[in-house]
């Protein structure tokens, strides 16, 4: 459920990313005059192709990497909180029943394992807040990573200007099938990444 959560999440925040970039950073620094004209006064089409983020979010083996590492960690840190919460209900456990049977030699004997056992449940509540932390930073640094990811490589791609904009799909209706892009990017950012793992 949570693994569903942050690729939904990732996705959504490449794509508004890369619509933020591409609008204020977009291929062809001339503004466009009316009737198809580029702002160097050359007359032409526009050159456009889109990709689906959302498709190369899923399908880029480091997405899928930091998705494997993420979800490792929140194992890790379940177990963890998983096991001390574990035993500090058996511990309240024993000291209810010691208390009802009588088991302690004094009052304050008993006071001072209750004050013991409301300290620890206090640690664990502090544990669990951060580990919620660290997960939600992880999280928030894999998003930053992988639209970094993205972004530079769409520059490195188009850096022959082959495209005026290369835009999200998400925000196109109808659009020629031939203008998407996403396969050959996709092929490509995994190349690479797999010959930097290397």
């Amino acid at each position: 459920m949570k693994g569903t959560s942050l690729i939904v999440s990732v996705i959504l925040a490449v794509a508004v990313l890369v619509l933020y970039i591409l609008h204020f950073t977009g291929a062809g620094s001339g503004k466009s005059k009316p009737g198809g004209q580029e702002g160097s006064g050359t007359a032409g089409a526009l050159k456009i192709a889109y990709v689906k983020a959302d498709s190369l979010i899923l399908n880029y083996d480091l997405a899928q990497f930091l998705h494997e590492e993420f979800t490792k960690k929140q194992e890790a840190f379940t177990s963890e909180y998983g096991a001390k919460r574990s035993a500090f209900e058996r511990e309240a456990s024993e000291f209810q029943q010691k208390l009802q049977r009588g088991g302690f030699l004094t009052e304050q004997r008993a006071v001072q394992e209750r004050d013991r056992l409301v300290g620890k449940e206090q640690e664990i509540t502090r544990l669990d807040q951060e580990l919620s932390t660290k997960l939600a930073e992880m999280q928030q640094a894999n998003q930053k990573q992988l639209i970094d990811s993205l972004i530079n490589y769409l520059k490195v791609y188009n850096a022959a200007g082959k495209y005026d904009y290369i835009l999200n799909s998400a925000d196109i209706l109808i659009g020629p099938e031939t203008e998407n892009i996403t396969k050959d990017v996709l092929l490509k950012m995994n190349t690479r990444y797999q010959a930097s793992k290397k």
